[in-house]
């Protein structure tokens, strides 16, 4: 006999999965309906709406691709990019390094834009790139780093890219949910999240959002998008009035999504944002009060994840391995050349909130005392009660 599936209970405080709200897990376990049944294109309709708010645009093509985050990335390229573009990327760590690829794929050429893992991409070299290839059909850029925790400011980048005939496009899949993103405000072209992270959902969907401009640009096309599963001219007719049947939608993940949006709007976009800033900087501080080093600059960290420098000495794998053993806690470990040199600790969408700043702390603490660190006992709870204290959410 096959055992029933129970798997373990974990504090996922790592880069991503995030843990699912509950409402969320709820809104998952009721009944299926059919991908064409009125009430399900209803709710379709409202996911749509729900996704303009919480990406704060007004762009008509805001929808949800059938896929995780990496889907998204792959459906703005394919879309926007034909073979021979030029093509512009910020190279800041794992995720504008996986843009690369994914643009070299379309047959794209590509011109990186680079900065050392844990930096912005300077707005002057983009300025200067654009300058050397003035037919640049688009720039890229990651605006939260997952592999980092980088927050690239984007205010100046869009007003170069604007100055000229590019589009600007950005990947949001960290952002979406737990920091602004103001796709109209900064004239965003294209952008692309996933479903995991700070809108507290599984894995399993693609927001997608495209500006008049950007689709202009796609309906402009030459060449057949390579893909056809991603193909939005096809896509874009199933969610839009014609309800056109393209493939099964995943109706539960649909449901889920439905569910996270309605949460964060009801809760109040800005407050959304306010609470992720509220606990991640108590998080920073305590870690910092603990003698521990972070990767980004302040003015560019996330607060909504953020990349701690392991101390000489302490075993990366092992201490990740207790944490979940000790106190079923998970965070991330670093990627690429960052690899063994950072955890990577999460406090996305449902599991922002004070406890998980204590657990983190508290868990943190005790383990790099077993490791033989020197560290500040006491000190990282007491930082992180005193910012809590100054700054209360309304």
């Amino acid at each position: 006999m096959v055992a029933e599936l129970l798997p373990p209970e974990r504090v996922l405080m790592g880069p991503g999965p995030s843990n699912v709200h509950p409402h969320v897990l709820r809104a998952m376990s009721t009944p299926l309906l059919g991908h064409l049944d009125p009430a399900f294109l209803t709710i379709m309709n409202e996911t749509m709406d729900l996704l303009r708010k919480v990406y704060q645009t007004e762009n008509k093509l805001t929808i949800a691709m059938s896929g995780t985050g990496s889907a998204g990335m792959e459906t703005v390229f394919v879309n926007l990019v034909e073979p021979g573009d030029k093509v512009i990327i910020g190279v800041n760590g794992l995720f504008g390094t996986r843009m690369v690829d994914v643009a070299e794929r379309c047959g794209a050429t590509v011109i990186p834009v680079k900065a050392p893992w844990g930096e912005i991409i300077d707005p002057q070299k983009v300025k200067e790139a654009l300058e050397d290839h003035p037919d640049t059909k688009l720039v890229a850029l990651v605006h939260a780093e997952t592999s980092t925790g980088v927050r690239q400011p984007l205010e100046k980048i869009s007003e170069i890219v604007h100055n000229t005939d590019a589009l600007l496009v950005c990947d949001m899949v960290t952002s979406l949910g737990g920091c602004p993103t103001e796709i109209d405000k900064l004239k965003i072209d294209a952008a692309y999240s996933g479903t995991q992270k700070c809108l507290s959902a599984p894995p399993g969907l693609a927001p997608v959002t495209m500006s008049d401009r950007a689709v202009e640009v796609m309906n402009k096309r030459k060449s057949k998008v390579q893909s056809w599963y991603l193909d939005l001219s096809m896509i874009v007719s199933y969610w839009g009035e014609e309800r056109s049947y393209h493939h099964t939608a995943p109706i539960t993940m649909a449901y889920s999504l439905r569910e996270s949006l309605r949460l964060i709007v009801n809760e109040g976009v800005d407050n959304v944002y306010a609470r992720h800033a509220l606990y991640g900087e108590a998080l920073q501080q305590g870690l910092e009060a603990m003698g521990l080093k972070l990767l980004v600059n302040k003015e560019h960290r996330l607060h909504q994840l953020t990349s701690v420098c392991i101390p000489d000495g302490v075993n990366d794998a092992k201490v990740r391995s207790r944490l979940l053993e000790k106190y079923d806690l998970e965070i991330g470990g670093g990627l690429g050349e960052l690899k063994g040199k950072v955890w990577r600790i999460g406090l996305m969408g449902y599991n922002a909130k004070q406890q998980n700043v204590t657990l983190m702390l508290s868990a943190l603490e005790d383990l790099l005392i077993e490791e033989g660190a020197s560290i500040e006992k006491g000190a990282a709870l007491s930082k992180a009660n005193e910012v809590l204290k100054r700054n209360v959410l309304v």
